[in-house]
C-alpha cells in the first residue's frame, strides 16, 4: 500500500514505512504529512541516534509537538532562569522544572518562544513523532539540514546557525552528534 489521499473530501493514509525519508549519521527523518497535505502542520517520524543532541533552541512563530514512540530521550520545554550557552542539561525554570527523561508515551507541546531541547544519551536509537506548525518551513529546514549533516566530517556549526536563522530558529546551545557515545547523566522524571 502506498500513501494516498482518500478523495477530494477525504483524508490521507500513510502506511508504515512510507513517506519521503532523509537519512544521515545524525538523523533519520520520514515526512508523513507535508504542506501539500495540511494547512496546519507538517508531521514527521524521526529516529534520533545515540549521542544526538539537537541543542536548546526556540522558535518565534512556530509551534511543535513531540511524542516518544520507542526509546528514551532527555527533554526540556521551559524558559530557564539562566540560558547557559554551552549546555541545557542543568537548566532550571523559576518554578523548579528541570530536564526529564522522556519514555514511550511522553508528549511535549512547545508554544512559540519556548526554549526546548532533546538528546539521546542512551546506546539505542529513539523513534518519535514530530509535528511542526505552520508547514512547510520544517520540511525545507530538514532538507537543508540533512545536506549539511550528510556532508561528512565535523558538523559545520556556522552553516547550521545560518540555516536556523533563516527558518526562525534561535539556537541557544549547540547541536551535537557524538555517535556511539553514551552519556551517564540521567535527568529525573
Amino acid at each position: 500500500m502506498t500513501a494516498t489521499a482518500i478523495g477530494p473530501a477525504g483524508g490521507l493514509v500513510v502506511p508504515p514505512g512510507h513517506g519521503k525519508t532523509l537519512t544521515t549519521a545524525a538523523q533519520h527523518v520520514t515526512f508523513k504529512v507535508t504542506g501539500e497535505h495540511s494547512r496546519t502542520a507538517s508531521t514527521f517520524e524521526v529516529v534520533v541516534p545515540p549521542g544526538f543532541d539537537v541543542g536548546a533552541h526556540a522558535h518565534g512563530h512556530s509551534e511543535e509537538l513531540f511524542y516518544i514512540l520507542e526509546g528514551e530521550l532527555d527533554v526540556l520545554a521551559f524558559e530557564p532562569l539562566v540560558r547557559t550557552p554551552d549546555s541545557w542539561r542543568e537548566w532550571e525554570s523559576a518554578s523548579g522544572q528541570r530536564a526529564v527523561r522522556a519514555t514511550p508515551g511522553t508528549l511535549l507541546l512547545v508554544p512559540p518562544g519556548c526554549p526546548h531541547a532533546f538528546a539521546n544519551p542512551t546506546g539505542e536509537p529513539v523513534r518519535m513523532l514530530f509535528q511542526a506548525s505552520p508547514p512547510p518551513d520544517h520540511e525545507r529546514y530538514f532538507e537543508e539540514l540533512m545536506d549539511i549533516l550528510g556532508s561528512g566530517g565535523e558538523v559545520d556549526h556556522e552553516a547550521i546557525e545560518r540555516l536556523r536563522l533563516r527558518y526562525d530558529i534561535e539556537q541557544i546551545t549547540p547541536l551535537r552528534h557524538d555517535a556511539g557515545v553514551r552519556q551517564e547523566t540521567t535527568p529525573t522524571p
